[in-house]
């Protein structure tokens, strides 16, 4: 199918299709189920399997060998539907990570079975088979959810269309469908090919959304950034062919909070290609580099999911969006840009500019003196060498919110680790020609380095949170998300606002 067609198709800059339908139910009747997974503690004694129907299949499957923490087996169930039963063992000591983590191994072995009808079930301490019972629901949700094919369809596919909750266990649906919705928009867009998701494409995306949602929208154009003295953004735009780059702002407000300043600002890179510039990547650096947009899309689907969870916060989302080319424009090695907050930068590399368009992104956001600003973007290999591809990168310039951030990874299962944010490292950053210089010339803590020079470009009495995206993408995915593009940024955010409640801290 030739680029042109496909882009003709604006329906495909957003997922279409429909979430399962989730229901409960008290009963333990498996007939109407096409699989049915069952999470049990470790080791698992005889009333961890009563309520499920078939107890004595389950007991059979457990007496079958020794089993480990973290162990799955599969059988079938004694019905006319040949049910597809599928056991997991977990720690008394699991983490959320270990929750989705096994939850997820035990959809991919259900997903063998293409099943349609799906129960859910846990045992174990009323708070123990809710968590597991949760892992379990945001593992059948994004496993529902279809990443962009441009492949003809095949026939008879079969998904997820319905999941079943068994036993009484006070699970919060609508919070976790939110989530799994802000997880699997986040992978759609970051997923979506270049020639599809490219400026124009996303603005209109992003313009559907904010219709959708009732969020106000602010489209910020070349022209208007060049008034409001953005250059760092604009340096990095000159190299595209085509125009349409912009920085976009969402408003999020709840009922009688309309004219308020925002509680949270959530900034996002999108740089939707980058070949690196002047300074050109090589073919296998280049390769997904329109995943490099993710923050954006961390951003936007968080905003969204506090729209539709009525948040009681007031929330904005600033998102960059342009793309890193190379050709007759392209801003080189050694200009000097003058940023929207009248900070000028030397430029070293042109394959650091996922920092010079978040510069004048933060600046912009800090002006409207939000309570906390927070920023996502796959800023550095830095941090992948550092932590690989299992947590991200989290940095603050308040003391007190580090544990917050690790314990909001922790309970959501999408895991930071905090890092350094000392001044001393600054010495890096000194140039003899402006105020700042872009990056140093080797790589060594350039994650490090890199949030340092963020941080001249938000206001200083304002919070503020980086999060580098090192877990963006991974090989086979991580925890409970099978694919590669992991969607990870929005479980870890609306915990952090909404459950660790960070905002009453500040």
């Amino acid at each position: 199918m030739r680029s042109d067609s496909v882009r003709t198709r604006g329906s495909i800059l957003l997922p279409s299709a429909h979430a399962p339908a989730i229901v409960n139910a008290s009963g333990s009747d498996a007939g109407t189920l096409d699989a049915l997974l069952a999470i049990v503690p470790h080791p698992a004694d005889a009333a961890a399997f009563r309520r499920l129907p078939d107890s004595a299949r389950w007991r059979e499957l457990d007496a079958h060998a020794p089993a480990r923490a973290g162990t799955v087996r599969t059988t079938t169930l004694a019905n006319r539907r040949h049910t597809l039963a599928v056991l997991g063992y977990l720690g008394s000591h699991a983490s959320a990570f270990e929750r989705l983590t096994l939850a997820g191994r035990m959809l991919k072995e259900a997903a063998t079975r293409s099943p349609e009808v799906v129960g859910l079930a846990a045992a174990g301490t009323p708070a123990a088979a809710r968590a597991a019972l949760e892992a379990l629901l945001a593992a059948a949700l994004v496993h529902a959810f279809a990443l962009p094919n441009f492949r003809a369809p095949a026939r008879d596919e079969r998904r997820i269309r319905r999941l079943v909750l068994l036993g009484n266990h006070d699970i919060d649906t609508r919070y976790q469908a939110a989530v799994a919705r802000g997880t699997n928009l986040t992978r759609w867009l970051t997923a979506l090919p270049p020639n599809i998701l490219d400026a124009r494409g996303y603005r209109q995306a992003i313009t559907r959304l904010a219709r959708t949602h009732a969020l106000a929208l602010r489209w910020l154009d070349e022209r208007a950034l060049r008034r409001m003295g953005a250059n760092a953004f604009l340096a990095v735009a000159a190299g595209n062919e085509e125009g349409g780059a912009g920085i976009a702002h969402l408003r999020y407000r709840p009922p009688r909070r309309r004219g308020t300043r925002a509680d949270v600002a959530l900034i996002g890179k999108g740089i939707l290609f980058d070949t690196g510039g002047v300074n050109l990547k090589t073919h296998r650096s280049m390769l997904d580099m329109h995943t490099d947009m993710s923050g954006s899309a961390v951003a936007l689907a968080t905003l969204i999911a506090l729209a539709e969870l009525r948040a009681p916060l007031a929330a904005d989302a600033w998102l960059a969006i342009t793309e890193n080319r190379i050709g007759p424009h392209a801003y080189r090695p050694q200009e000097v840009v003058r940023a929207a907050n009248g900070v000028t930068i030397q430029v070293i590399h042109t394959d650091a500019e996922g920092r010079m368009v978040l510069a004048d992104t933060l600046a912009l956001a800090g002006r409207t003196r939000p309570r906390l600003m927070i920023d996502f973007a796959t800023l550095t290999g830095a941090c992948v060498y550092s932590l690989t591809e299992r947590m991200s990168g989290a940095f603050t310039n308040q003391p007190a919110l580090a544990t917050r951030l690790f314990e909001a990874g922790r309970d959501s299962g999408e895991r930071v680790w905090n890092f350094p944010f000392e001044a001393d490292y600054d010495a890096e950053l000194e140039s003899k020609v402006a105020d700042i210089v872009q990056c140093a010339l080797e790589g060594k803590g350039d994650h490090i380095l890199a949030t340092r020079f963020l941080s001249r470009f938000v206001p200083p009495a304002t919070p503020w949170v980086h999060i580098d995206l090192s877990a963006a993408t991974r090989g086979g995915g991580l925890a409970h998300v099978p694919t590669d593009v992991t969607g990870f940024g929005v479980r870890f955010a609306l915990e952090l606002l909404l459950k660790q409640d960070v905002l009453e801290d500040l």
